[in-house]
Order: structure tokens, then sequence, then C-alpha cells
């Protein structure tokens, strides 16, 4: 198969690296492009019909914060950001090195049945390393550098590259909860157009090396209106709080983690991961 342009006209004008895309989705099990999503029965009963329930416990969790709970929020209350910060050509080179290289990286509506309805079939890609709680051993240790990183964060939840192609616009939508906080660090940011996200009413933009940190409760969407692709280490982790709120949030992470949800987007990633392996992508 021919190789495609990855990212020209990215950050860095020497970058021209390519990729090979050889098509798993029959093997793993992956939805076919094109096919019809449904609602997915597996989601934990309080995310599919608790919506007013898990209104009262943003706010009783947001009640409970010992940081903002602004929209977008200052980089500095998190002290740890500087690590990422500090090793971000590192982690941006195993990121080129493992993720971005054939089709190691599924869409993420292949893995996470949660983002389907938002997800554009492999425009949005992921390589999870950790997903709510549960290390992701084979890709872990592909990543060793990056590991070592991102286990110094207190209350990791999840951690993954997520690779946005060129083009992409992911709609409007909101995280589960608000006992969750999400961290960019960005590592490949094209240059040639704009790429950005609006969370709430607010517009940002990444910059490589950086990171934005943000909840993602508020109504959040993105677009690459570029010609290259766009990577950024995704950090989700947990919220520091105050009794009861907790309380609260580490009881709702341990239903979510328990469900047949979460633990199919595990299944999921072994599968994809078991393909490429056959086919010595």
């Amino acid at each position: 198969m021919a190789a495609t342009a990855l990212w020209p006209k990215s950050g860095d004008p020497d970058d021209h690296r390519t990729i090979r895309v050889p098509d798993l989705n029959v093997i793993s099990g992956a939805p076919a492009p094109g096919a019809k999503l449904e609602a997915d029965p597996n989601r934990p009963f309080i995310i599919r019909f608790g919506k007013h329930l898990r209104g009262i416990f943003d706010r009783l969790i947001a009640s409970s914060s010992l940081v903002s709970n602004d929209p977008v929020l200052d980089v500095r209350d998190f002290a740890w950001t500087a690590i990422l910060r500090d090793n971000w050509e590192t982690i941006r080179d195993e990121a080129i090195e493992v993720a971005l290289r054939g089709q190691a990286s599924p869409s993420l509506a292949t893995i996470s049945p949660d983002h389907r309805a938002i997800a554009q079939v492999n425009m949005w890609r992921s390589f999870f390393l950790w997903g709510y709680g549960f290390p992701i051993e084979d890709n872990l240790a592909r990543c060793p550098k990056t590991q070592a990183i991102v286990e110094q964060i207190p209350g990791l939840n999840s951690a993954f590259f997520s690779i946005l192609a060129p083009g992409t616009h992911i709609p409007d939508h909101r995280g589960v909860t608000k006992g969750l906080i999400t961290c960019h660090l960005g590592l490949i940011v094209p240059t040639d157009g704009d790429v950005r996200m609006r969370v709430d009413d607010r517009i940002v933009r990444w910059s490589e090396g950086e990171t934005l940190v943000f909840d993602d409760t508020y109504q959040h969407e993105v677009w690459n209106d570029t010609n290259a692709t766009r990577v950024v280490l995704l950090v989700q982790f947990e919220r520091p709080l105050r009794q009861p709120g907790r309380w609260i949030a580490d009881t709702f992470l341990k239903v979510v983690r328990k469900s047949a949800f979460v633990q199919e987007a595990r299944d999921n990633i072994a599968s994809w991961n078991d393909a490429m392996k056959k086919m010595d992508v």
C-alpha cells in the first residue's frame, strides 16, 4: 500500500515522516467505516440514565473542589505538569516511534463505546497507556520513558496519545464526571492552519511542549482545520477534593471502572493489539 504523508507542514518543517495504513477492522472486531453504531446497552446505568443525578453529583463534587471549577484551569495549580513540559520531546519521540507507526493507534470509536457518537471513523485515533486506572501493559512496554514520566502524575486515571487527522471536527460533547480533570501536552501541533478547542465559551490552542488543563464536563469541541496531524498526550487525573466530594467521586469512578462499558474498551484494545501482532504491523 502506498504511504501517505502524516504531517507535512507541521511544527517542524523538516518533518516528512510517513505511515502505512493496513485495515485491521475485520480481524480486530472494529466497526466497519460507515457502519451504523447503535446505542451501547453496556454503558453504565448511571451514565445512560442518570444525567440528572450526575448533575447533582457534579455540583456536590464542585462544592468540595480544592482547585478552580472554571472551564480552563491554571497549570500553576498542578505543579506536576512541569514534569510533562520538561520531558515533552522524550514523550513526543516515543509517540512518533510507536503510536504513529502503521495502525498502532485505532480509532477512538473502535475502542470506546462512549465515543462512537462523536468520533469520526479513522479521524480521531488513540494509543492508550492507561484507561480508567487500568494499565495497558503491551503499550506501556513499548513506551518505557513515557511510562516512567506519566506514573508520577498524582491520581492518574487515563493517559493516551490523542491523534487528530487533518480536517477533523469533534462535535460538541462533555465528559463523564467532575471528579476528573483533563490535561493535554502538545506534542505535534500543525502550523499551516488553525487547530483549536472550544471549552464552554473559551477558545484555546495547543503549543508544542506546553500543557493545557481543563474541565471536560463543560461542553467542548475540537477542530483541526489544517493539512496535518495534531498529536497530544491526553491525561485524565483525579480532581483534588475535600470530603464529601472525594467519597462521591471515588464511588462514581468505582462503578464505572467495574462496568462492562470499561471492560469492553479494555478488551477492544487487547483485540486490536493482537490483530497487529498477527499482521506484524
